[in-house]
């Protein structure tokens, strides 16, 4: 966990440096409907590798925003879910959805 001497002054800075990436954020997004399972995950996301995923999935995971629950199957089962900290983020996303399909309906030419 990032500790808070470590986080930038400006609140918006800290957003975007803990979910700057476009893949965290279409990780996010994907977190926001159930838990995903890696290989769920990493075939929805076209064009990540298994490292950008990995590495996101723990970073994010290290910062509080999801959890990865291991079941003691066989085979090993490991579901990544959002936590409170990461459910908070619904209204952003849902925010930036919006703004997508207002950009996408009036400022794109066919």
């Amino acid at each position: 966990m990032i500790k808070k001497e470590e986080l930038p002054i400006c609140p918006v800075a800290t957003t975007v440096q803990l979910l700057g990436s476009k893949w965290k954020l279409l990780i996010l997004r994907n977190l926001l409907t159930r838990p995903w399972r890696f290989n769920e995950l990493h075939k929805s996301l076209q064009g990540i590798s298994q490292k950008v995923l990995t590495d996101s999935l723990r970073s994010m995971e290290n910062d509080g925003i999801i959890i990865r629950t291991v079941y003691t199957e066989v085979p090993a089962r490991v579901e990544y879910s959002l936590s409170e900290l990461g459910e908070s983020m619904r209204a952003i996303i849902s925010s930036m959805e919006e703004w997508g399909i207002h950009y996408k309906e009036n400022h794109i030419n066919d």
